[in-house]
C-alpha cells in the first residue's frame, strides 16, 4: 500500500517536472521561445486588477445612473400596509441606458424599472413597492440595479419601521 502511494506521488512529481519544462525544441534540436514577451500582449488576455498591476480603463462613453436619492424612509407605517416610491434617475453618460434587471434583498419589495433604453440626458424611473406582511420594526432593503454601466450594478434603497400591531396584542396597561 504504502508502495503505490510512493509510486503515485513520483509519478505526479515527474509529470510536473515535465510541464514546467519552458523551452520547447523543433526537429533539428534548435531551442524556441514560445511564450509572449514582457512587452508584446497575448491576444487572449483578460484585464483582471486582481491578478495584474495593470488599471482598468473606464469607458467615456458608458452611460452613468445619477438618482435624485439613493435611499426612501418610509417612516412609521402600520402591520400589513403595502407602501410605495419611486426613484427618479437621469442618464448623465454619453450612450443610451439600457437596465437588465433590478432585484429586492426581500420578496416583500417589488421593483419595476423601465424596459426601454434611456437616452443620455433623458431621466428614467424605478417604482419600488414594499409590503410590510409578516414584518415588524425597523426593515432596510436594497434593490440592486443591473445596467449597462460601469459600474454595472447600482443600488438603492427603502427603510421602514412598521409599528406594533395593536389589535393582535390588545391596549397596553401602564401601571
Amino acid at each position: 500500500m504504502k508502495m503505490n502511494k510512493l509510486f503515485a506521488g513520483l509519478l505526479a512529481v515527474s509529470l510536473l517536472a515535465a510541464g514546467c519544462n519552458n523551452s520547447n525544441s523543433n526537429s533539428e534540436g534548435d531551442s524556441t521561445e514560445t511564450t509572449a514577451s514582457a512587452s508584446t500582449p497575448a491576444v487572449n488576455a483578460v484585464a483582471n486588477p486582481n491578478l495584474t498591476n495593470e488599471q482598468v480603463m473606464s469607458n467615456a462613453d458608458a452611460p452613468v445612473m445619477t438618482f435624485t436619492e439613493m435611499e426612501h424612509d418610509f417612516g412609521d407605517i402600520k402591520p400589513g400596509a403595502v407602501v410605495k416610491h419611486t426613484f427618479t434617475f437621469k442618464n448623465t453618460g454619453k450612450s443610451p441606458l439600457i437596465i437588465s434587471n433590478a432585484s429586492a434583498t426581500c420578496g416583500c419589495t417589488v421593483p419595476e424599472w423601465p424596459k426601454d433604453p434611456v437616452a443620455p440626458g433623458a431621466e428614467g424611473k424605478i417604482d419600488v413597492q414594499f409590503d410590510s406582511h409578516g414584518k415588524t420594526g425597523q426593515q432596510s432593503k436594497t434593490i440592486t440595479i443591473e445596467a449597462n454601466t460601469q459600474p454595472s450594478t447600482n443600488q438603492i434603497a427603502i427603510k421602514t419601521n412598521i409599528l406594533p400591531d395593536m389589535a393582535a396584542n390588545g391596549p397596553l396597561r401602564t401601571q
